[in-house]
Formats: C-alpha cells, structure tokens, sequence
C-alpha cells in the first residue's frame, strides 16, 4: 500500500522486514512519547508470541514521519477478523501531529481493511474519526505518582487495603524479581490458574516470552513465593517513566497469605528503585471486580475513549467477557481442570487480541 495524499503527505505501510523502516517508528513514538503500545517492538512481540501478524500505517511528508497507526492483524476462528491498534494492549490508536493526519491514516486503515477482508477496526485510545463509533463508559485507568520512600508508598494507601499490605509483609514471604526460564514458569503458574478461577482463557505461553525478548530492558516479573511454590506473578513494563503491572495474578493460596498485596507492593518500590516516577495500574472494565480493588488502593478511575468502525454489511466482533451471551460459557470455563484450560485456552485468547 503506497498512497498519495494531500498536503503532500503520504500514507505507507510500514515495512517489517526494513530495520531503518522500523526504527524511525521506534524513534517517532518515543519523541511524542507515546504508549508502550505503539511501539513496533511490541506488535512484533504479540506476532512472534500469537501469530497474529504485525502491521502498520505511517504518514509520510517530504521523507519525515508524520503519523503513525500501530495495528495487529487479528484472525480467529471464533471472533472473526479485525485491525487492532493496538494488539493485546491496552491503549494504542492514532499519533499522528494533525487532525489532518490522524483523518488521513484513519481513511487508509478502513481501506487496507476493506482490501484484507477484516470486518472492522478497534482504535484503543487516540483521536476517533467523528463517522467512527466512540464510547467512554465501558473502560477506566488508573495510574498516581509513585511516593518518595517506602513508608510514604505504604501510607498512601488507604487504610483497609494498607491492612491488608502488612499482614502480607508480616508473612515474610520471599520475593523474586527477573526475567528467566525459572520467573516465567512461575508466572504461568500463577497467571493460568488466575483467570482460569475468573473463567477466562489464558494467553498462550509463547507470548510472555516474546514479550520479554522484545522489550529486554522494558520489562521483568515479580513474585511472591512460599517456599518453592509461587503464590503470586506478575509482568511488567516500564515506559515514560511508569511501571504497568499488567500481566498478573495468583494462585488460591495467594489470598490467604495477602500475596497479591504483597506483590504490587513490592512491585511499588522496586519501580521507584528503578527511577519511575508513577504507577499504572492498567485498565479495568467499569463497575467490574478488579476496578473496585484499584479504587480501595487510592487510584481514580481515568474513563478511556476507544473506537470502531465496521466495514458494510460485517457485524462488530464481540470480546466482552461481561457480555451476558458468554457468562453459561465463563461458568462452564472455571470449572475445567487447569491442565485443559491450559491445553485450549491459548488457542482461543490468541484471537481476543
């Protein structure tokens, strides 16, 4: 795809396979700071991790970038086919310098759709074409300033969860931070049996992995363990001076031992250690279980905007595990034993990218 358009831009596909190509995107997206998930590094993670292809839009003008849509080519059996920007993430969408530009890369992205056969785009954050739909409501962020010290970090928190983070640290459970075979086997130990307890499948393997391949020096896992058994796990990232915890969970024994607590706790400190500055405590569906625990933690809610559009006659994918059609297939899902959870949940969660 090579079109020219006005105002002497012009709108490219990214090209994969050239590494200048690709690290003038790396380089465009840390001079806007934008998010982690704009970042080629990380779409190229969730297709060596997925095998959802990498893709890309940028706006060109006289040889400088001037735009940028990050996008996962999302093909499932089960949800259908999708642009998404950005894959697996939790924000993305357009950056782009003008309005006339997020427009431009917006047009061409509904035409490369059209030309792939994908029956929609989902923008996750960033501008939304005003002839997209748009909604507020389902989503929210949390992210507040990381404190000074690690008594100011615990005293931020408010009083019944800080309850709950010392019982945790009076356990004196032993707590591990790294990025090897040993930490990821712990994290999957953890974060399967997590959402296999919540009934959702979990995200395959390989795409940790990647994950950490892709981002060596953006990333690590911490956890929790009593004795030689990990009670809780979590990935993170480290971007614009944030940490996202954003892989995460633990195991049944965890909530006993104020494990999960503990760990983003820990995890407090060992960001600030690391020179950030704030804590993103990822995104939560309104109202939902995980938002309720975020805002007894002292984080506001922050509505984020994302957006879709639906090419002619294609009816929208639908991933809401919330949705009311897929609480039968939830409650059938937590009651799987883990081994077979584990055996086809990463063939279905690779296409709810």
């Amino acid at each position: 795809m090579n079109a020219p358009v006005r105002a002497g831009h012009q709108v490219r596909a990214l090209d994969w396979r050239d590494a200048s190509d690709v690290r003038r995107i790396e380089s465009f997206v840390a001079e806007h700071r934008a998010s982690l998930f704009h970042r080629p590094a990380w779409l190229q993670a969730v297709a060596a991790g997925t095998g959802q292809r990498a893709a890309g839009l940028i706006s060109e003008r006289l040889g400088v970038v001037t735009g940028w849509l990050p996008l996962t080519e999302v093909r499932s059996a089960l949800f259908g086919k999708a642009l998404v920007s950005s894959g697996f993430g939790v924000g993305g969408g357009i950056c782009a310098e003008t309005p006339e530009v997020a427009r431009l890369l917006a047009a061409a992205a509904e035409t490369q759709a059209m030309a792939g056969g994908f029956g929609g785009i989902e923008l996750r954050g960033g501008p939304i074409p005003e002839s997209w739909d748009a909604w507020s409501d389902k989503h929210c962020g949390f992210v507040r300033p990381l404190a000074a010290n690690d008594e100011a970090e615990l005293n931020a928190i408010p009083r019944k969860a800080r309850a709950e983070v010392r019982k945790g640290l009076a356990l004196d459970h032993r707590v591990t931070i790294g990025r090897g075979r040993d930490d990821l086997a712990a994290h999957f130990a953890c974060y399967s049996q997590s959402v296999r307890n919540l009934g959702t499948p979990v995200f395959p393997r390989a795409l940790f992995a990647a994950m950490l391949d892709a981002l060596p020096d953006n990333s690590d896992i911490l956890t929790v363990w009593d004795g030689d058994t990990p009670l809780a796990s979590v990935l993170s990232f480290y971007h614009n001076g944030a940490v996202m915890p954003f892989w995460g969970g633990g195991v049944f024994a965890a909530r006993a031992a104020r494990a999960n607590e503990r760990m983003y706790y820990e995890l407090m400190l060992h960001a600030r250690r690391k020179g950030m500055e704030h804590f993103d405590f990822g995104r939560s569906k309104t109202g939902s279980g995980p938002f309720a625990f975020k805002k007894n933690w002292g984080f506001a809610p922050e509505p984020l905007t994302y957006g879709a559009w639906t090419a002619p006659g294609a009816k929208g994918r639908n991933i809401d595990p919330t949705d009311a059609g897929y609480s039968r297939k939830i409650d059938l899902w937590k009651k799987l034993p883990l081994a077979i959870a584990n055996t086809l949940g990463p063939w279905i969660a690779r296409g709810l990218a």
